[in-house]
């Protein structure tokens, strides 16, 4: 589900998972596993395999597979964007596809976002879906969008392409897809060169006030979580499957 690789001591994780990539419960644990044995990498890249960086839950197990894999997998999904973006050393993310919601809240918690030119979309659906943000899911969205676009991402659900998408914030540069990998090593090679306490210390600084207002939001986060086992959002998730695939089953 996720294959690392070490060049010079960066470590280039890539999302596995055909054929979307999906963050279903058993890949967000394992992003976190992962991360939590890199403490060593002088930084990551972290990208994905095909066509897409990552589309997001897997809305048919959400719909389909009960209580319980939701209760796990928001955990997951949880701990997972906890762990990455407060992870000491530098993310760089190569957007080698499609980013939508999850796959964008993963773009946004790195520290250097670099897309891809094409076709693809980058962007948060939950609302266009119809299910709510957990508190990690909202911050790191706020964190990663201009302000003045924030509303439009958010309510809106929109999908945009690599430049919409930096217009809007969620991406730092584009690049030709040829050299994405090359230009996001470069980035990490950059950012690696800083001592890594120091770097440690002011990331820290700067997304502590993200982290606070996330523990502050136990509240919100606890409604979220109970909003996504309602019927009136498992009827939303249910029309947006049909809708986009025809089904509501896999």
């Amino acid at each position: 589900m996720i294959d690392v690789e070490e060049n010079d001591s960066i470590a280039i994780v890539r999302l596995n998972h055909p054929p979307v990539n999906a963050l279903d419960c058993e890949v967000l644990l394992e992003i976190t596993a992962t991360f939590q044995r890199l403490s060593d990498a002088r930084a990551v890249v972290l990208t994905g395999t095909g066509a897409t960086f990552s589309a997001g839950a897997d809305l048919f197990r959400v719909l389909n597979e009960g209580d319980e894999y939701l209760r796990t997998s928001l955990a997951a999904l949880t701990e997972a964007f906890g762990t990455l973006f407060q992870f000491p050393r530098p993310v760089i993310a190569a957007v080698n596809g499609h980013a939508i919601a999850g796959g964008a809240v993963l773009t946004c918690a790195s520290d250097y976002r670099i897309a891809a030119s094409g076709e693809h979309k980058i962007g948060f659906a939950e609302l266009r879906v119809g299910v709510p943000f957990p508190s990690w899911a909202l911050e790191i969205a706020r964190w990663g969008t201009r302000p003045e676009s924030l509303q439009e991402v958010v309510y809106l659900g929109r999908s945009y392409d690599p430049a919409g998408a930096l217009e809007r914030g969620l991406v730092d540069e584009i690049v030709d897809g040829g050299s994405l990998m090359a230009r996001a090593m470069q980035m990490a090679e950059r950012l690696a060169a800083i001592p890594s306490v120091t770097f440690r210390l002011m990331k820290e600084s700067l997304r502590r006030p993200v982290v606070e207002r996330v523990r502050a939001s136990a509240d919100a986060d606890a409604a979220a979580r109970r909003a996504w086992g309602s019927e009136e959002v498992r009827d939303a998730i249910r029309r947006f499957l049909k809708d986009t695939f025809g089904t509501d089953q896999r």
